[in-house]
């Protein structure tokens, strides 16, 4: 992950570098070669997806500078890189966080041990009723037929039958550390308050759409409210994406490793278009054939 950003441009070997300094571990090596348990673990994986993404970020910035956010937004831990690039928060700040916030997730599973749940084709408010009687809770609104369901591990199978019996079309579990997004991170929505309030959060420089309310914000006060109670609150991506298109938003950039979240704006609006951000050949892409400045030899 983000091996050939890396390799191929200076400002992306220059967030690693700097991520392994932060830190204290190398972090870069972890994300190029593993192990994948290792780099999997919510403590290192947070961290991990954050580095590649604003390394992303920084090259894509540097050679398309053309290219100006109306608003920024992230699901989950997305959003830090989202506050890194509205200039909320500099990037060692948003590491030191997301490597805390992941440690006290990872904590807050062992203590409660969860699995998260995707519910296919069954309408949000009848996966919320069933969710509610079966011990679980809505933890994610994605897309269009998609409720990602958080619950404790006893009772996943029960959970699973019942919403099965009232018309989802299908259950799969996610592969994931633990039920995130629920009562079950109560603890790491306890711990991470502290430390996020440690941290000077400046204005941001465009509006965040935020994953509790998907309402746009630019004060850092609410904005610092939000980060806490997002580690154990649904998060609403689906409105979020659908408030930025009634404001007339029509492209958008995916900057970090993956496609996720373009293969759920397909979903929720066939117009929309997505431009992924994320490698080398996605830069060379977007630069046109022009050279890219910081480039390895360049």
């Amino acid at each position: 992950m983000g091996l050939d950003l890396y390799q191929n441009s200076n400002l992306g070997r220059a967030v690693f570098d700097e991520a392994d300094q932060i830190l204290g571990f190398s972090l870069s090596h972890l994300c190029f070669e593993g192990p994948f348990e290792e780099l999997t673990k919510t403590a290192n994986c947070q961290p991990a997806i954050l580095t590649a993404s604003v390394a992303a970020l920084i090259v894509l910035q540097t050679f398309r500078p053309d290219i100006k956010p109306d608003y920024v937004a992230g699901l989950s831990l997305g959003e830090y890189s989202a506050l890194v690039a509205s200039h909320v928060v500099t990037f060692a700040e948003a590491l030191r966080l997301v490597r805390r916030r992941g440690e006290l997730m990872e904590e807050a599973a062992r203590k409660n041990p969860g699995v998260m749940l995707c519910v296919l084709g069954l309408e949000k408010e009848a996966v919320a009723q069933v969710s509610k009687m079966a011990g679980g809770e809505v933890a994610n609104l994605n897309g269009p037929g998609q409720v990602i369901v958080s619950v404790r591990k006893q009772y996943a199978q029960t959970l699973t039958d019942a919403v099965l019996s009232r018309g989802a079309k299908r259950v799969m579990p996610l592969d994931v550390s633990g039920a995130f997004h629920c009562s079950l991170m109560n603890s790491a929505r306890d711990g991470l308050a502290p430390e996020i309030g440690k941290i000077s959060f400046m204005p941001a420089d465009v509006p965040l759409v935020s994953n509790v309310d998907a309402k746009e914000q630019t004060d850092p006060m609410i904005i610092k409210v939000n980060l806490v109670n997002q580690v154990n609150s649904t998060t609403y991506w689906e409105a979020s994406m659908r408030y930025l298109l009634d404001q007339g938003v029509s492209e958008f950039y995916e900057v970090g490793p993956g496609a996720v979240l373009k293969g759920l704006m397909r979903k929720i609006s066939s117009s929309a278009k997505v431009i992924n951000a994320g490698t080398w050949e996605d830069m060379k892409a977007l630069a046109g054939g022009q050279d890219i400045p910081g480039a390895q030899g360049v």
